[in-house]
């Protein structure tokens, strides 16, 4: 294990939070928090470069976030991944509860098993491993996540 680089208040169950590392992005309203044996200095959470909401997932109810410098990630225990999002782009009739992360792959966008925050208006995927993708957005998936 080692020191957390940022005080973590983004609990991974089963992890005491002085295991965790925290990183936020100010702007965008994503988080991460991982448990892992190496965490690179340039592990974190930012803007995306490379995907733009419209290139994003059709239902994306979220500004797309890269999580950066997961390739040096070694050893994940646990990953918890964060993202604010709009429930104002849910199409009518729409339940709020069927809101999900997404990670962009290279055969499309993965939708990851994810909790809703109604009053926070937060998603949450909780992994075992790096996500299948850098990129993720909050997206309405129709309730088949």
């Amino acid at each position: 294990m080692y020191i957390p680089l940022l005080e973590s208040s983004m609990s991974i169950p089963g992890y005491r939070p002085s295991d965790t590392a925290e990183f936020a992005l100010e702007f965008g309203g994503a988080r991460a928090a991982v448990v892992a044996s190496d965490v690179p200095d340039e592990f974190g959470v930012d803007d995306s470069v490379r995907w733009s909401p419209a290139d994003a997932h059709e239902h994306a109810l979220s500004e797309p976030v890269d999580l950066v410098g997961l390739d040096g990630l070694a050893g994940v225990s646990a990953m918890r991944i964060e993202v604010g999002y709009d429930p104002t782009g849910l199409p009518p009739g729409a339940s709020p509860t069927d809101v999900a992360i997404a990670a962009k792959t290279d055969a499309g966008w993965e939708t990851l098993d994810s909790t809703v925050d109604l009053t926070e208006t937060t998603v949450t995927a909780v992994l075992n491993e790096r996500p299948p993708g850098a990129t993720v957005v909050a997206v309405y998936d129709g309730g088949e996540h």
